[in-house]
């Protein structure tokens, strides 16, 4: 296995005199104002004004072009948008019954669910998957970003600010708003491929790009994009086992993926008829633990060297937005849409088998259908905008309003009876690795929203420029909310300007989190060291409102509610160099976290619940989602780029950004009294969430160095990337607990362009960096010597080469 190298410090000081520049890859500098030139990219995000571009930005606002996302090795949108915005995490989990199908994304520290992904301003759906085991997001039922083909992108607009009031649930970390390519003019293909330095991991992908005419009036652009990557493998021997030599997976899966996206616009006259879509496939293979022959459930007559059992996750992701936008000859600019996204998710796992069906039938299955997750969304909107004049004042003030109907839905679809099968032989029932989903977790539900917002902007004089959002949302499930922002920003000079925002947030507790239920079932003989009677009891996670878990201390969950504020500062001492500064700080109220599991086997527990009715219950132990939890999160972005004329036509453009975020958990729930009361022992969530995967698991500060260095039709990109140290708490023994050292990874890329051709070959993480060992205590015998916290995963160097042809 290969080590990680430290880089020699010399490397480090033009990274250390640029750092007391800061930096990120778009930020925002010089006035708002209606005489103000334009220098930057006119922004859509956080703002409903249409002449703000990221240098005059009341908020911080990173605009990242697609030709940076392509600069990277990555194929994968989340993973590129990490090695561009520091406070953008994306964690790599493995051997977590297939939450590496759609990782999760996190921006400041703070849930995957907490950040609102649009797509050309339009809410895009969550994936169907929710995070249950303990992997860094664990809880949350996130937006998969990896389903919106890089090459369909035109730039991300990411806002680093709490946004409720400008969109409603979810906005309360910041908004990632991918806007997509327009036009019918320009195209290209591309093809791209790479492995691993360790010899495994190959993978390819083929993309293609067009636009074409619709007559004079329109176009429609076309996105396809197919490509398979096989797993990799970092896993040890067996300590106990050496003999069997290496036998478990760790490390990504093995991946393949078709994605294809359209996006189009005709000219109705006087309005504009709109529409882009998306319809994905990906179809991904994980490994469960490996099942050796000193293990109870081996069957050597089925798999003589044991088995490994694979899980496979089969994704089909659709989404279709279909609007009529236009302005009226009064100036009033309006948006009337309807937006439909959903995710299917069918589990399958094969390479296994069922002990207990084996015993009782005589045969087995090796591959099962374990049950389906549904997700879906559609939503109706309607914006309405415009800039009045008011007398009294030097600029147009943007008033801006509209509506939402917005319906979700989620569903659970049983799998086939072997694959959860118990039976009564005291063999363990469920298909081994990953047992299907019985009836009882079966079902569907939905519910519905309407928002109304209102919002003002302007600015008030020709250097301090305001915004003021309210929104009001009612929710079918949990009743109303109201939302507010107020931001501002006041240009001492054309170079320099400071800008702050406070507001109040909301996310809405998701479908999956009010009603995901997964059982393991498992019998118990007579005379059981539980003293329970033979039978089958389950173990598991029920809705907080099933008749059991409301006995139990479960309650309706009620929506997290933030109070945000920002402060911060942009400077352009000289032409070319750019900087900025923001701090902040998120207040949560009522995070909703995945309680402790709580034993329903004592005596007491059991005479309880047949008190309140429930005499036939067959449970040993529930956990059920609670808002827990008051959280609160401080943090700084630093920002900052500087682009040198080196001469003879050649330049060097130099960026730095850098984050620090602390998130600690300031108040935990007292447990439920009737817990108290029946005398069971029970922490309503364990310390590993507590002070880590709500706080320190998540590396509290990033650091990204970028030189790009052009000369005709050459260019070298480097990044180097410095990842903070982060601790893995145990759930129960803090001598189990460990710290990760900081880690410093190296990306190189070499591009020559030709006419319309254009060649790269590169290598991210060329020093071979892996994050520390996994504590012996903690490795399971050796077969799992690195973490699924390490921030950049454990993959070791990725070689690549890609070429593209344009028109």
């Amino acid at each position: 296995m290969k080590h990680s190298h430290r880089l020699p410090r010399l490397a480090l000081l033009p990274a250390a005199l640029l750092l007391a520049c800061t930096a990120a890859q778009a930020q925002d500098t010089a006035p708002a104002t209606k005489n103000a030139k334009n220098l930057g990219t006119v922004i859509v995000t956080g703002t409903r004004a249409d002449n703000r571009t990221e240098n005059s930005s009341l908020t911080p606002v990173d605009v990242v072009s697609a030709q940076l996302l392509k600069q990277t090795g990555t194929s994968e949108l989340a993973t590129a948008l990490g090695r561009v915005i520091p406070s953008l995490t994306f964690p790599r989990p493995s051997a977590a019954d297939t939450a590496d199908s759609q990782r999760p994304a996190q921006l400041r520290g703070l849930s995957p669910d907490q950040v609102l992904v649009l797509v050309d301003g339009k809410r895009w759906h969550p994936g169907a998957i929710i995070l249950t085991n303990g992997v860094l997001g664990r809880g949350s039922q996130a937006v998969d970003l990896n389903t919106i083909p890089i090459d369909a992108i035109d730039h991300i607009e990411v806002l680093r600010d709490g946004a409720s009031a400008q969109y409603g649930s979810d906005a309360i970390a910041g908004v990632i708003n991918v806007v997509l390519k327009k036009g019918a003019q320009g195209g290209d293909v591309s093809l791209s491929g790479g492995q691993y330095s360790a010899g495994d991991g190959r993978q390819w992908q083929g993309t293609a790009n067009a636009g074409i005419p619709l007559s004079d009036a329109g176009w429609i652009r076309f996105t396809a994009q197919a490509g398979h990557q096989d797993y990799t493998n970092r896993a040890g021997p067996n300590r106990l086992r050496p003999q069997d030599g290496i036998t478990q997976r760790y490390g990504d899966p093995a991946v393949t993926d078709r994605n294809l996206m359209m996006n189009g616009q005709y000219d109705l006259g006087g309005a504009q008829l709109y529409a882009f879509g998306h319809y994905g496939k990906r179809d991904t293979i994980s490994p469960a633990f490996f099942r050796n022959l000193d293990n109870k459930n081996a069957v050597p007559s089925i798999y003589p060297n044991g088995y490994l059992p694979l899980e496979n996750a089969d994704s089909t992701d659709r989404s279709l937005v279909a609007g009529v936008r236009g302005k009226t000859s009064g100036g009033w600019r309006w948006d009337v849409s309807g937006n439909y996204g959903g995710n299917r998710v069918s589990y399958a796992t094969s390479n296994t088998l069922n002990r207990a069906y084996l015993n009782d039938f005589g045969t087995t299955p090796t591959r099962f259908h374990d049950g389906i997750l549904d997700a879906a969304q559609q939503a109706l909107d309607v914006d309405i905008a415009k800039d009045l004049s008011v007398g009294w004042l030097p600029n147009d003030v943007t008033l801006a309003f509209g509506a939402e109907y917005l319906r979700q839905s989620y569903r659970i679809r049983a799998g086939d009876l072997p694959s959860y099968y118990t039976g009564t032989s005291g063999f363990s029932g469920g298909a081994q690795g990953f047992g299907g989903y019985q009836p009882a977790n079966a079902g569907g539900h939905s519910r519905h929203d309407v928002a109304e917002y209102v919002s003002l902007e302007t600015n008030l004089t020709d250097r301090l420029g305001g915004s003021l959002a309210v929104r009001h949302e009612d929710y079918s499930d949990f009743g109303t909310t109201t939302s507010g922002a107020l931001a501002g920003r006041f240009d001492f000079t054309d170079r320099f300007a400071l800008r702050g925002s406070a507001s109040t947030g909301f996310r809405a507790p998701s479908l999956a989190q009010q009603f995901y239920s997964y059982t393991s079932s498992l019998y118990f003989g007579a005379g059981n060291s539980l003293g329970l009677p033979a039978g089958i009891y389950n173990t598991g996670l029920v809705s907080s409102t099933s008749p059991i878990a409301a006995l139990l201390g479960g309650e309706p969950l009620k929506p997290e509610k933030s109070r945000n504020l920002t402060f911060g500062a942009v400077w352009s001492p000289v032409d070319g160099l750019d900087l900025s500064a923001d701090v902040y700080q998120i207040r949560i109220r009522d995070r909703i976290t995945l309680s402790s599991t709580i034993s329903t086997t004592s005596p007491a527990v059991r005479d309880y619940l047949a008190a309140n009715g429930i005499t036939n219950t067959n449970f040993s132990g529930i956990s059920y989602f609670t808002n827990a939890v008051d959280t609160r999160t401080r943090g700084i972005d630093l920002v900052g780029s500087y682009l040198f004329d080196v001469g003879d036509g050649a330049n060097l453009r130099s960026t730095v950004s850098y984050n620090y975020n602390k998130n600690e958990v300031t108040d935990v729930r007292p447990n439920p009294a009737v817990l108290d009361a029946l005398g069971v022992s029970f922490k309503r969530i364990d310390r590993r969430d507590q002070y880590g995967l709500l706080a320190d698991t998540t590396p509290r500060s990033k650091l990204i160095f970028n030189w790009l260095y052009t000369n005709g039709a050459w260019s070298l990109d480097s990044t180097l990337t410095r990842y903070g140290s982060f601790t893995s708490y145990n759930s129960t023994n803090p001598a189990l607990d460990q710290t990760f050292d900081h880690k410093w990874v190296f990306d190189l890329a070499l591009n020559y362009t030709l006419d319309r051709w254009a060649f790269t070959v590169g290598a991210d993480n060329l020093f071979d960096t892996y994050p520390d060992r996994v504590i012996a205590a903690n490795d399971n015998n050796g077969t799992l010597p690195y973490t699924v916290f390490s921030p950049f995963g454990f993959n070791g160097t990725y070689v690549y080469g890609k070429v593209r042809y344009s028109w």
